[in-house]
């Protein structure tokens, strides 16, 4: 990426697959769960707010927000940088959707005047961010990515490029989605996206599509020479990033995959590296019929076969629509620390349509970490890939 150099210090995650970063690792390396609706179980957000009024006067999408900035920011060992240049590049897909599909209930049995005043400011997407930037006096951009499921993607991509460029010194960055109500399922299931046997089968032949579920991850971005100079504990490095849209389709990814490879080339171009230089890739993997395709032929058109190891931890997680690119940044930084690839849960047999990339399953893989991609291709035709690398490449 030109310029400065960018830094990760600090991961946070709450997640169907585990609330905060080791039960996350820990449930992302396990084999999963089969026919259970992923919803986050436990979740208490009074731990996260100094009183349950303000607890309750947010959604529940921000208060997963909150939750996981604090655990990144206190493994980044706080703020640092002025506060001038310490921002909030966040992301969702939908926004405060349980809030707003409960007072329109409201509105209808009771009338107008018992909608909440807090409606508003609950239910607009960019509250999440707004709230963290608030929470920890964050002065710098304050802006909102949303671009379905390549939200939390293209977030991390444009907050690492305003490190690099020089206009923030610190960023909170990442996406959250909480869009689980009855209007959202049923949006989902009756356009055939979701899994009717309720298993998420990424690149696997009996795949029927995803599963959905909720979550939130945050990663604190540092200006490198500052987050050394400090003694931080560098996780990770951003190396580079592409953002591009396919233009064909509102839902259905451009067939053979062009859109993504583009993507992925101009994420390559932006780190300075060739395709043989990716030894991972966390691929976006949602285990719809058409998006494991044509990501599967976009992998193998750019890398060949067999290519960079590949996993898809929706598997697990389930699909988190606008936070899933954050999770699955946090979860690959994870993989570098420690030296672990997850397993794809869920797969058993390559779909004999697909090429034959190299799909990790069954257990974790043992390796040795290098450049790697995170890929995550949303409604829309939005496009994200995002390149990270060791601390000490």
């Amino acid at each position: 990426m030109n310029g400065r150099r960018v830094a990760i210090t600090g991961l946070g995650v709450v997640s169907a697959a585990g609330i905060g970063v080791d039960a996350f690792w820990d449930g992302i390396c396990s084999p999963g769960v089969d026919g259970v609706e992923r919803r986050i179980e436990g979740f208490d957000a009074s731990a996260y707010y100094p009183n349950t009024k303000e607890a309750r006067r947010a959604d529940r999408s921000t208060q997963f927000a909150i939750a996981a900035s604090q655990e990144a920011i206190e493994q980044a060992g706080g703020i640092f940088s002025d506060p001038a240049r310490s921002g909030v590049i966040y992301a969702t897909g939908v926004g405060g959707m349980a809030t707003f599909e409960e007072q329109v209930l409201l509105c209808s049995e009771k009338g107008e005047r018992r909608v909440s005043p807090f409606l508003v400011p609950m239910m607009m997407p960019n509250a999440s961010g707004a709230a963290i930037s608030m929470r920890w006096g964050l002065q710098g951009p304050n802006e909102t990515i949303t671009t379905a499921c390549a939200a939390g993607t293209h977030s991390i991509g444009y907050a690492a490029r305003l490190i690099a460029m020089g206009r923030c010194d610190t960023i909170v960055t990442g996406g959250c989605e909480a869009a689980m109500t009855v209007t959202g399922i049923a949006g989902f299931r009756n356009m055939t996206a979701l899994s009717n046997s309720g298993v998420s089968r990424p690149f696997d032949k009996d795949r029927d599509g995803f599963v959905m579920t909720e979550a939130a991850g945050v990663l604190v971005l540092e200006e490198w020479d500052a987050a050394e100079a400090r003694g931080a504990n560098i996780l990770a490095e951003v190396v580079g990033a592409g953002s591009n849209a396919d233009a064909h389709h509102i839902t259905a990814p451009t067939p053979g995959g062009a859109g993504a490879v583009a993507c992925m080339q101009l994420a390559l171009d932006d780190a300075g590296l060739e395709p043989e230089d990716i030894v991972h890739i966390n691929a976006h993997g949602t285990s719809t019929p058409l998006n494991d395709m044509a990501e599967a032929e976009s992998v193998a058109k750019l890398f060949g076969t067999p290519g960079p190891a590949v996993t898809s931890i929706k598997g697990v997680t389930g699909h988190s629509l606008g936070a899933a690119g954050a999770i699955e940044a946090v979860a690959l930084t994870l993989s570098m620390e420690r030296r672990l690839i997850p397993p794809t849960s869920g797969f058993e047999t390559l779909d004999p349509e697909m090429p034959a990339i190299d799909v990790v399953h069954g257990q974790a893989r043992e390796w040795t970490p290098g450049p790697c991609m995170s890929n995550s291709l949303g409604f829309g035709g939005h496009n994200g890939s995002l390149l990270l690398a060791p601390p000490n490449s």
